[in-house]
């Protein structure tokens, strides 16, 4: 099984009413919410680690996750308010605007830690649950705890306008990059994180600090693997594109669960992965992320749907 550990939250994205006024809609959301719906519905075993309001939102939230078939037994509920997050689209492009303090998710502490049996195999981390305390510091101890034994992957997906502390911020991401075994960027994060430069210098220079295989997603144009093997390209599937909201998660999504499908289960797998294994697990993810963006919100697609 894959736990995912990070925040749910829901996204208020714009609409127009039949009046013509200005409106947002609520949609369920969340970077690793997302890649876990995704994994769900492309038919892996999953569950879903965050502190979870029991307020209306939180609810929603929830049902999504059982609707994708994500284990749930693993989330911290809490009497505290859902993550809000408005986002504005401009070409398709989303930005966002964070409502957090005191939320279920953020307020997530070691306490709240879930019993990890042998049942789970690999962790996800990723996104504004590593931003900010005190959750971000519960997700680092699970993965410096666990990660010895089972396969580790981390999406920073930077929200700058998110970090309230960027000194504290890069050294964490630094210390679980160095720790992970699979890493997922958009070149937008690596030149964040690495400097402005050669997208493959930086890559495989965030390569050498530990992980076994580093991915590059550049948008429209594709995704490269770093691994042992060199460099590793498959280009995105052409669609009309209705927004990219959830695009990057339902990629890391599709990404582990070709991966595992193709029976890299193991650290001892990652670190001896083949470019066949990598060709498949970029593949489903481009073809899962492809459907997402042709269709509003972070709607990540069932299997039956590829």
């Amino acid at each position: 099984m894959i736990l995912c550990a990070g925040e749910c939250l829901i996204d208020m994205l714009p609409r127009t009413t039949t009046d013509g006024s200005a409106a947002y809609q609520p949609f369920v959301g969340g970077s690793v919410f997302n890649t876990s719906n995704a994994i769900g519905r492309l038919g892996q075993r999953v569950g879903f680690f965050s502190g979870i309001s029991t307020d209306f939102f939180g609810e929603m939230l929830m049902d999504t996750l059982r609707a994708s078939s994500v284990d749930t037994r693993f989330a911290a509920r809490a009497d505290r308010p859902t993550t809000l997050a408005f986002v504005r689209l401009v070409d398709g492009q989303a930005s966002y605007l964070f409502y957090d303090e005191n939320s279920a998710g953020r307020m997530l502490t070691e306490r709240d830690i879930p019993k990890i049996t042998d049942e789970i195999d690999t962790l996800f981390f990723g996104c504004i649950s590593l931003a900010v305390e005190p959750c971000a510091a519960t997700y680092e101890t699970l993965m410096m705890r666990e990660g010895g034994s089972r396969i580790t992957m981390i999406d920073p997906n930077i929200r700058a306008g998110f970090i309230q502390d960027e000194t504290t911020y890069r050294a964490r991401l630094s210390r679980m990059i160095e720790a992970a075994d699979i890493v997922k960027v958009s070149d937008e994060d690596l030149i964040w994180l690495m400097g402005n430069g050669d997208l493959a210098e930086k890559a495989e220079a965030m390569r050498a600090t530990g992980p076994s295989v580093v991915f590059v997603t550049e948008g429209a144009r594709g995704v490269t693997a770093y691994s042992a093997h060199g460099a590793q390209f498959v280009p995105a599937v052409k669609v009309d594109v209705v927004d990219t909201v959830g695009a990057g998660d339902t990629f890391g999504g599709g990404l582990l669960t070709g991966l595992r499908e193709a029976g890299v289960v193991t650290k001892d797998a990652v670190r001896k992965v083949t470019a066949d294994q990598l060709e498949a697990g970029m593949s489903l993810g481009a073809r899962a992320a492809a459907i997402t963006v042709s269709r509003a919100g972070a709607n990540p697609p069932s299997r039956d749907e590829l």
